[in-house]
């Protein structure tokens, strides 16, 4: 999910300042002087002007007050950041501490992109690769309108070589040629390429900037006498209400009585767009009834995280003057009137009796709270593998030039659930089916949802869930390596507009 600050850029001129280091909004807006001091008792060690020191000291003091598992963590001098060489390492450090029971595998710092990419905007080449099971590299999304999608790249292919060299997981080093190939700062990748007709070519992406439409595809299936709607749905931006509303409103004017949802990629985003996805799909007789509860730690709740004072922006107050706030004006007790637990509002005329959600072990954080949510309230199964497992999420806190991403809060259901740290088990268990395009009747996990519709149960063949041990383990090296090449935003972003104390 985007963080609080980042989503409300349309309409607040935002200014961060943190241990008095100071970065305005707009050129044309006034930015406001502000230098506070941020101490944990007496411990600091002797005062610095060392930027980097005051950033990592600023990473921990945040995650003393704000971490939702703060309790019980070290005191600033046992834990002591500036003995670290860098921000990622004291992130790295506050991941591996024992207070969040090795929960925690998803902190970090961001440099400001995962904002932007929230925010529906690409700055990549605008494609992402995994192997299948056959070891061979394939392409598994393109995004509409990146320089992937003019380059004629599509889901399926497989990619043989990169800058003239082939491709192979055999070995480590194979695998990080990879990722700083695909996934690094290059300006330019070339590809060698082989179509599903087994047409080869060779064609040359440069990383161009693109808007991101996160709904990759959409059909309507005759099933019998029933109809049956599919949406892949690749990543909760700010920017798909519309896309939603769109994709909806055609569902309901085809007369679909069930719906597949595929969010095998979609690692999160916005809690906002989680809601707008949830209320298209739940049952009109929900409204005004608990869909989820947001808890926070509870130094935040008793209103003692003081620190995020210097989180500053402005805002307009329920008197409707414009004026300086800060996060800690915020309420964070786990209540309606605090803005903390949401209420179904049916979005959209779509009345369906079943929800089928394709998964896979990158279904993360937005993603599982849209599924969490709608299972006390409707059929809901769950086909693929199990999902990535993130109840957890944040908002960006500003340090110097950097965004910090630790979790502050938990999301619980209307029956109070929300422990599916270890991933969401599936209903079917079958692993991504990369030679198939999206939509194809014919790729396994959309086909087990067609057959469900169909028959009222999946498949009685288990398939990949009955090969050997040797192709086990082999599947457990391929599932490493795409691991290894899954770099997909996961993240459970606070993006609402919060409630003032």
């Amino acid at each position: 999910m985007l963080g609080k600050i980042t989503s409300q850029n349309r309409y607040l001129c935002v200014l961060l300042i943190v241990l008095g280091i100071t970065t305005s909004c707009k050129k044309s807006e006034k930015a406001v002087d502000a230098s506070p001091s941020v101490t944990e008792s007496n411990a600091l060690q002797t005062s610095t002007t060392n930027r980097d020191f005051l950033t990592r000291d600023s990473i921990y003091l945040y995650a003393k007050q704000t971490y939702f598992w703060n309790v019980g963590m070290p005191s600033y001098d046992a834990f002591n950041p500036r003995k670290y060489s860098s921000s990622e390492q004291v992130v790295s450090a506050i991941r591996g501490l024992a207070s969040n029971g090795g929960k925690d595998k998803y902190s970090f710092i961001d440099d400001g992109s995962v904002a932007g990419q929230l925010g529906g905007v690409g700055g990549d080449y605008g494609f992402s690769a995994n192997f299948d099971s056959s070891n061979l590299l394939r392409i598994k999304y393109v995004y509409a309108n990146s320089p992937s999608a003019t380059a004629n790249l599509k889901r399926g292919y497989t990619i043989m070589r990169i800058n003239g060299s082939p491709v192979s997981r055999a070995t480590q080093a194979d695998v990080d040629f990879l990722n700083a190939a695909i996934f690094g700062s290059n300006p330019s990748i070339t590809l060698t390429v082989e179509k599903t007709d087994k047409t080869v070519f060779e064609v040359t992406v440069n990383r161009g900037v693109y808007a991101i439409n996160p709904v990759l595809y959409t059909n309507t299936y005759t099933v019998g006498a029933k109809k049956v709607g599919y949406i892949v749905f690749n990543s909760f931006t700010t920017n798909a209400a519309t896309l939603l509303d769109n994709a909806f409103t055609k569902f309901t004017t085809d007369g679909i009585t069930e719906l597949v949802v595929d969010l095998r990629y979609n690692g999160g985003g916005s809690v906002n767009t989680a809601e707008i996805l949830t209320n298209l799909i739940a049952p009109a007789a929900q409204t005004g009834k608990v869909m989820y509860t947001t808890y926070y730690n509870q130094t935040m709740q008793d209103a003692q995280a003081t620190i995020l004072q210097n989180q500053k922006f402005y805002a307009q107050g329920t008197d409707g003057v414009t004026r300086l706030y800060s996060f800690f004006d915020y309420s964070f007790k786990p209540t309606m009137a605090a803005g903390n637990q949401e209420s179904f509002k049916k979005r959209g005329a779509l009345n369906i009796s079943r929800v089928y959600f394709i998964v896979t072990g990158s279904t993360a954080s937005a993603s599982e709270l849209v599924i969490n949510n709608l299972k006390p309230v409707m059929d809901v199964k769950l086909i693929g593998r199990k999902t990535y497992g993130k109840p957890v999420g944040f908002f960006a806190i500003r340090i110097n030039k950097s965004d910090l991403y630790i979790p502050q809060f938990q999301t619980k259901n209307s029956v109070n659930f929300g422990d599916y740290f270890d991933g969401m088990t599936v209903d079917k268990d079958l692993v991504d089916d990369l030679t198939k395009d999206f939509g194809d009747p014919s790729e396994s996990l959309l086909a087990q949802a067609l057959y469900y519709t169909a028959n009222g149960s999946f498949t009685s063949y288990l398939k990949d869930n009955s090969i050997s041990s040797t192709s086990a383990a082999n599947r457990a090296v391929i599932d490493r390596a795409n691991g290894q090449l899954d770099h997909e935003f996961k993240g459970m972003v606070e993006s609402r507009k919060m409630k003032f104390k």
